[in-house]
């Protein structure tokens, strides 16, 4: 991609654009205000990015014509709750917002999640961009419109859907994660290369990704917007996107969100792959292929937690539908399957993937 910014539309209603390529920090505020007319922008952040961007942020929406306030939260997924929602909206009402202005998700999922759903909340809805800031955030939860919080009983149960106006991701913030948060952003790419793309899949099968980094990020977020286009409120086509969370959610849950939310996939794929070929759902072998590229980029292949410990967790996976739930099946690399079970099932099946091989 050298210096060219990639640009992705991603074709829902409205419409908007994803763009791609590295130093675009720097120049947010012109590809923002290629969406919206400048405004005041909310730009909402947590704790670890303020000190690495925020002002960066803030100085090219300036520069571009926005009027700009900020807030901060504390890092973590345990900020990703109703408390700093409402401190966000707090916020957003003493800064007096107004229909006509945005708010600028600056970070990773929790905050993507976090900003959207106040977006979407505050004065009925307003509009808002994703500056993603994490590998994860770049290939999955930047693009979607997908936003919300976890309560006691469970990961993501209150939110809404709110397509983005814009997003924005700077290659640049990703060549510089930590080891643990760019293996996270990998498990949901590998994941998208079970579901759809074995030669992305087969990326993750060597040393160094550096130099893959953008077409990774590219191809995720054109298969997503492609899915995105056709179920945009995740009635249908959109859920298969969720390989490996219904375990993975549980895992999360499980351990009260000290696994994170990558690796946690990492395990819940690896678990229902190698329960699908136990069972006969596969229409040929792929768990080893599979647990061996998620151990090769660091990730988990089993979890400590019991079959019966993850099936109880999941009971209040919000894809459940009454007594039962759909899940996403990998029949080989590059090819995957609905399956909609009862939740009595979900114990025995995790008990089929549950060993590690």
């Amino acid at each position: 991609m050298a210096n060219t910014i990639q640009t992705i539309p991603i074709k829902t209603q409205p419409e908007y654009t994803v763009f791609i390529g590295p130093g675009l920090l720097g120049r947010c505020g012109e590809l923002i205000a290629s969406a919206l007319a400048p405004c005041r922008a909310a730009v909402v952040t947590d704790s670890n990015v303020a000190k690495l961007y925020l002002s960066q942020v803030e100085e090219s929406l300036r520069l571009a014509g926005f009027a700009v306030c900020a807030h901060i939260f504390p890092a973590g997924e345990e900020s990703k709750n109703l408390s700093t929602l409402s401190q966000v909206l707090e916020f957003l009402a003493e800064e007096q917002l107004t229909r006509s202005d945005c708010v600028v998700a600056l970070g990773g999922g929790v905050c993507g999640d976090m900003a959207g759903f106040a977006a979407g909340c505050y004065l009925r809805g307003i509009k808002y961009v994703q500056l993603p800031t994490t590998l994860l955030s770049a290939v999955d939860s930047s693009v979607g419109g997908k936003t919300a919080v976890d309560l006691r009983h469970g990961k993501n149960l209150a939110g809404l859907f709110l397509q983005p106006s814009a997003v924005v991701c700077d290659m640049d913030c990703l060549k510089t994660l930590p080891p643990l948060e760019r293996a996270d952003g990998a498990a949901e790419a590998i994941k998208t290369g079970v579901l759809s793309d074995e030669g992305l899949f087969a990326l993750f099968d060597t040393d160094d990704l550096t130099g893959d980094l953008g077409e990774i990020v590219a191809r995720c977020i054109a298969f997503k917007g492609s899915l995105v286009e056709r179920d945009e409120l995740d009635n249908g086509l959109r859920r298969t996107l969720n390989l490996g969370h219904t375990a993975g959610h549980a895992i999360e849950k499980c351990s009260g969100y000290t696994v994170h939310h990558g690796h946690a996939v990492a395990a819940g794929l690896s678990i229902i792959a190698r329960a699908a070929e136990a069972l006969g759902w596969t229409e040929e072998p792929c768990a080893k292929r599979i647990c061996t590229v998620l151990r090769r980029n660091c990730l988990p292949t089993g979890t400590e937690y019991s079959p019966r410990a993850l099936a109880h967790a999941a009971l209040a996976d919000k894809k459940r539908r009454g007594g039962e739930i759909a899940l996403v099946i990998p029949r080989r690399i590059g090819t995957c399957g609905m399956k909609t079970v009862s939740v009595g099932e979900l114990e025995s099946i995790f008990a089929a993937g549950w060993e590690e091989f």
